[in-house]
């Protein structure tokens, strides 16, 4: 399952240095699969949910896993505001096939 940010979010950026897969943009930000990973798709992506807050690239969380033991951006959060987003499950095996997709180097 893939890892969102609520409406509560702060604008605080303690989540942003903290992922391994540069998923997670600010508002005014476009996402592309090229930050932060090997691979070399440099088009911009559309904006994440909110024009409000930071937003986490579904198609980039991994929920750290093959990196840490939990979602790095939770643990960091200060109001709590990322959290599991229920539209977007996937299994361990799921997460740890993209994190080789983003991470093939």
């Amino acid at each position: 399952m893939a890892i969102k940010i609520t409406d509560d979010c702060i604008n605080c950026e303690a989540c942003e240095p903290e992922c391994p897969n540069q998923a997670i943009y600010p508002p005014e930000e476009f996402w592309k699969f090229s930050d932060g990973t090997t691979m070399k798709d440099d088009k911009e992506r559309d904006k994440g949910m909110s024009d409000l807050f930071f937003y986490i690239a579904t198609e980039k969380c991994t929920e750290c896993v093959g990196f840490h033991e939990e979602p790095q951006c939770a643990a960091v959060c200060p109001v709590d505001c990322c959290v599991d987003d229920e539209d977007n499950v996937e299994s361990n095996s799921e997460l740890l096939s993209k994190k080789e997709k983003l991470h093939s180097e």
